[in-house]
């Protein structure tokens, strides 16, 4: 890469920065879909300004220490394709921002329009929430929302790595939510409470034995185990799908993101009435199930 010298302004950093990535090629699916949006987000953040920073700000020149500082983090992004949100350690997701780094996966769930919609139509908002369960919490963002969209709910959070428990402790007492949110680690239900959920919400790994050889150098910088799930990628579908009925309340409802391994769930369970959600802001892969439709394959 070239130095930074004749670099002068936030708006010469932005543009560098897009012309590097776009030079590199890089991929983009942690946040952001294209170059200028990448770079800016990483300037901005660096710089402590807010993504709706004045446009006028843009051509303010920057200090020696902020130059050598941006510079060095376009040129990881570039050489090591480190995704943009470990480099400034923080990701959003339904509106707040969180603390990751690579014990977890970058949240971008559609899962989140889903909490800021209430998960409404199929949560009747005449029905009082009470329980909530987070599988695979990994940063603790959809447990977060979930405690967020729902204050009078009590939300418990599982994962099976420690590492990613610790990443979500951070996240949880950066929204002053420890005392709604409990955080558990347990092999899914394997070691959580009995207790009868009004909402179960999953974003397990789902990713095939295929897409996991043909991912992108971006996403080998996340965790494997929140990625990989077998051939087909249902290995924790299938888990999940037996022991839902036994937590879930009368009412409740399971949702759950499986990505591309979509199909290979419906040819699976050509018998189960699978919900497959329709998002307005894009993105797919995600089924809901009742109580009812669940006892079918309760183990």
């Amino acid at each position: 890469m070239a130095t930074y010298t004749e670099l002068r302004t936030i708006r010469d950093f932005i543009r560098f920065a897009t012309s590097s990535f776009n030079e590199a090629g890089l991929f983009y699916g942690h946040g952001t879909d294209n170059a200028w949006d990448e770079a800016a987000s990483l300037v901005l953040h660096t710089l402590h300004l807010p993504h709706d920073t004045n446009p006028a700000v843009l051509d303010a020149a920057l200090i020696q220490e902020e130059k050598s500082r941006l510079f060095h983090l376009i040129e990881k992004r570039v050489i090591k394709r480190i995704p943009a949100a470990y480099l400034t350690h923080e990701a959003w997701f339904a509106g707040l921002p969180y603390y990751v780094d690579e014990r977890v996966l970058i949240p971008r769930s559609p899962i989140a329009e889903l909490i800021q919609n209430h998960f409404e139509p199929w949560v009747q908002h005449n029905l009082a929430v009470n329980h909530i369960l987070d599988l695979c919490t990994g940063s603790g963002c959809i447990a977060i929302a979930c405690a967020k969209a729902f204050p009078e709910a009590s939300v418990d959070a599982s994962d099976i790595s420690e590492d990613a428990l610790a990443v979500a402790k951070i996240n949880v007492l950066r929204h002053h939510v420890e005392d709604q949110v409990t955080l558990h680690q347990s092999n899914l239900f394997e070691s959580l409470p009995e207790k009868k959920y009004d909402i179960i919400v999953s974003n397990p790994p789902y990713v095939s034995s295929q897409e996991m050889a043909e991912l992108p150098d971006e996403y080998r910088h996340e965790p494997k185990l929140g990625l990989a799930a077998g051939e087909d990628g249902l290995d924790l579908a299938h888990t999940i799908l037996k022991n839902a009925a036994r937590y879930l309340s009368p009412q409740g409802v399971l949702v759950v993101e499986v990505g591309n391994s979509e199909y290979a769930l419906a040819d699976h369970y050509p018998h189960l009435p699978f919900t497959w959600i329709e998002f307005q802001h894009g993105g797919g892969g995600v089924f809901m199930l009742t109580a009812e439709q669940l006892k079918t394959v309760a183990g």
